[in-house]
């Protein structure tokens, strides 16, 4: 999946991605390619995600929200 993390003053990470995990208001959760469309509020943690070579990344965040649809995930964080 396409996957676009950012915050107000630069982007973190633009590519692919075969899973994300996020720190949600609910509780933390994984998208996988073609996750059903969500949309969801973040909270203070990390985001994960493999990239399409395998490589682990992780990003410390404050909050933000999350959206996913069509096998695009926009995050939108706060440093």
């Amino acid at each position: 999946m396409k996957v676009e993390i950012i915050s107000p003053s630069d982007t973190l990470f633009e590519g692919e991605a075969t899973s994300v995990t996020v720190p949600s208001k609910m509780g933390a959760f994984t998208l996988l390619e073609h996750h059903a469309p969500i949309v969801a509020i973040l909270e203070a943690g990390t985001v994960s995600l493999t990239d399409a070579n395998g490589v682990q990344k992780t990003f410390a965040i404050k909050g933000g929200f999350t959206e996913n649809h069509d096998n695009q995930l926009t995050i939108c964080v706060e440093l």
